[in-house]
């Protein structure tokens, strides 16, 4: 594993849990870090400014008291994501607010800026940031970024369109510092197959959409439940950058799935741009491909919990053939 021991020596499951825009908050960041995985989320969801301060003190001290009265079980460390793109008008603050509570793990996407990095780099912190093919790879990589997460085709939210395989045997061929692997990872045996393709961890999303601790709709959790990866919409109309998003939410915005425009880059606003009256993360829905794996809602930590054995299990079931079942 190539991640920091910082970072590795942390954690119970080789997963880190993506910031979800809108749903994730302080208490399923704190259940996923108690559970043994990176929690995350996006700054953005600090509202107003000031918000997220608030935020950052409640995470640090009830992580700390877990660890103190769990001295063999120690809480995973968490991370904040940070938008670096032109509309967001928040950067800089909430950078800021980082480097005064030495958040341990930055993720930065769309855009990459040297002076972020060397900003959370000054105490200690590392940054991953997300890439969905080689140029931005190499671009993240020659501005400072310590790892990447490779966002592959079937992740939820703004996704690429390359192969997992053929996206992460390429950064491979140049770098071989912190990976990450985001799209359709919902169970161990996913978990297990991001490593066995070149990543050090996962990166999952859409599975956490469908907790008790999220700060999401219960319609929006139950369509979770009831989708698989035929429901999901590839689609650049609500933000400006293409992404996926659940079927049957476009449906109740008053839209038709498989007749969407295209929508000019340059009109992206995060969470609420592209040329459409629905805002993406409110009216219409974000999701990855994975969700057929997904059964019900459930608390964050009995999801962890679910992931780990999976994952024992595949490692068992691998070591005992000694190579892939074939099926």
């Amino acid at each position: 594993m190539t991640l920091p021991a910082s970072l590795s020596s942390r954690l119970q499951l080789p997963a880190i849990a993506s910031p979800l825009f809108i749903v994730s908050n302080p208490d399923l960041v704190i259940a996923q870090c108690k559970a043994g995985i990176v929690g995350s989320f996006p700054a953005l969801n600090a509202r107003p400014g000031p918000v997220l301060e608030d935020w950052l003190k409640r995470i640090i001290d009830e992580l700390g008291a877990h660890d103190a009265a769990n001295p063999g079980a120690l809480s995973a460390p968490f991370a904040v994501n940070q938008i670096v793109h032109k509309s967001n008008d928040r950067l800089m603050h909430d950078v800021e607010m980082c480097v005064k509570y030495k958040v341990p793990v930055v993720i930065t996407s769309l855009g990459a800026r040297p002076e972020l990095n060397e900003a959370i780099h000054s105490y200690g912190g590392i940054v991953l940031h997300d890439v969905i093919n080689i140029n931005h790879a190499k671009k993240a990589l020659e501005k400072g970024a310590d790892g990447l997460i490779a966002v592959a085709a079937g992740a939820g939210g703004h996704a690429g369109t390359l192969s997992p395989i053929a996206l992460i045997q390429e950064i491979r061929s140049f770098f071989n510092g912190p990976l990450a692997l985001s799209g359709s990872i919902a169970t161990g045996r996913a978990i297990l197959a991001a490593q066995a393709m070149g990543a050090d961890v996962a990166y999952i999303g859409s599975a956490f959409i469908a907790t008790k601790e999220a700060n999401a709709a219960e319609a929006y959790k139950q369509a979770i439940v009831d989708s698989t990866a035929g429901d999901i919409v590839y689609s650049s109309l609500f933000t400006g950058v293409h992404g996926n998003y659940l079927r049957s939410s476009i449906v109740s915005a008053g839209l038709d799935p498989d007749n969407l425009p295209e929508s000019d880059p340059s009109t992206m606003s995060f969470g609420s741009g592209g040329t459409s009256k629905a805002k993406a993360w409110r009216d219409v829905w974000g999701s990855g491909q994975g969700i057929g794996a997904i059964h019900e809602v459930v608390g964050a930590g009995e999801l962890v919990a679910r992931l780990k054995r999976e994952y024992a299990e595949a490692k068992t079931a691998l070591a005992a053939v000694g190579t892939w079942p074939m099926r």
